[in-house]
């Protein structure tokens, strides 16, 4: 490991925190040396987790940037939107390159962001932030040194449309996005609505028409489209631990069948690694992509009601979040785009 680039997580006892520890232990690029713990400073992160025992047992310690900064050439933030700001910018002042998890600069308006988030004290770094979805930006990823990695239900929703929107072949004001995530994309804080007699056996909506990714998508899915996009963004909770599922539905320019739909699907992502496209009559389901970093997608045209329906599942935790700012990180770094990213999923 001495050829290998240090990294640090900053807030790793989190549920994105520990995917980023599993991930990159098996990483033959990265030697994790620094892991931040607020809650467990002093303690080691194999004391939190068991399950990292003999593997990893470094220290966690309390944020303190200068210090990491000595010993990173990158840093992962796990932090919550306000306070992963203020970091990354502290961060980026000695150097370090930064891999945003949170919100704070996916949004490029800094006025939107304000809308839905509150305050924004780092506009001045909006600029130098790049939208790390690498089957979108692999380009501008490779000269980044501060990613803002995307969110979860977004990347689902964005990798469904983009071919469809890139082709100009539906309506860009007529989009309906379901989707369903399991309880992991609340975060491992005590949460109410997170206890588990609240959620278990129990399916439910929230946040419909004012969720705070909606205008995320509209900004990924209108630059796509090279105009305004508007969406209906229906999130559910569903009562299992980890996935997103997204059925989307859209109205075409013009009819198509199934099998050309697969066709523009299959050409526009033949060089994209971790997406898959699913033959004819079939879709996809979150546990073919348990803790992996592919997005798997079927698509279908339904002739009756005149709509193209997109169906895609990714894990909200590795391509919704760790592994897919792994991606990015490994085009920044000039790395692999799949290094320490293969795995396949956990079935049953």
């Amino acid at each position: 490991m001495a050829s290998s680039l240090s990294v640090g997580i900053v807030g790793a006892t989190g549920y994105t925190g520990v995917e980023l520890v599993r991930l990159l232990y098996n990483h033959p690029k990265v030697k994790i040396t620094s892991l931040t713990s607020q809650q467990y400073a002093g303690e080691a992160f194999s004391s939190v987790y068991p399950s990292f025992l003999g593997r990893v047992d470094l220290k966690c310690e309390k944020i303190n940037v200068p210090a990491i900064s000595k010993k990173v050439k990158v840093v992962f933030l796990c932090l919550p939107h306000h306070e992963a700001m203020n970091v990354a910018a502290a961060f980026r002042a000695r150097g370090v390159k930064v891999v945003d998890l949170s919100a704070d600069f996916r949004l490029k308006d800094p006025s939107v962001y304000e809308t839905w988030y509150g305050p924004h004290s780092q506009k001045k770094l909006l600029p130098e932030a790049v939208y790390g979805l690498p089957e979108i930006y692999a380009a501008d990823i490779k000269k980044a040194k501060l990613i803002a990695s995307p969110g979860c239900y977004p990347t689902s929703i964005t990798l469904g449309l983009a071919p469809l929107l890139k082709k100009g072949m539906i309506s860009s004001d007529d989009i309906i996005c379901d989707s369903k995530s399991g309880t992991s994309g609340a975060g491992r804080s005590a949460k109410v609505d997170s206890l588990f007699c609240e959620v278990n056996d129990s399916f439910k909506a929230y946040n419909i028409a004012r969720h705070r990714h909606t205008p995320e998508i509209e900004q990924e899915l209108s630059g796509l489209a090279g105009e305004k996009v508007t969406v209906l963004f229906s999130p559910h909770l569903v009562p299992m631990d980890r996935g997103i599922l997204s059925t989307i539905y859209v109205r075409p320019k013009r009819r198509w069948n199934t099998a050309e739909l697969i066709k523009v699907y299959q050409q526009f992502y033949k060089k994209s690694y971790f997406v898959n496209i699913l033959p004819e009559g079939k879709l996809p389901t979150t546990k073919e992509v348990r803790g992996t970093n592919f997005c798997h997608i079927g698509v279908l045209f339904d002739p009756r009601t005149d709509r193209i329906v997109v169906v895609s599942a990714i894990d909200n935790l590795t391509k919704g979040a760790s592994g897919q700012s792994i991606q990015a990180f490994n085009l920044m770094m000039g790395f692999p785009e799949k290094t320490g990213l293969t795995g396949l999923s956990l079935y049953p």
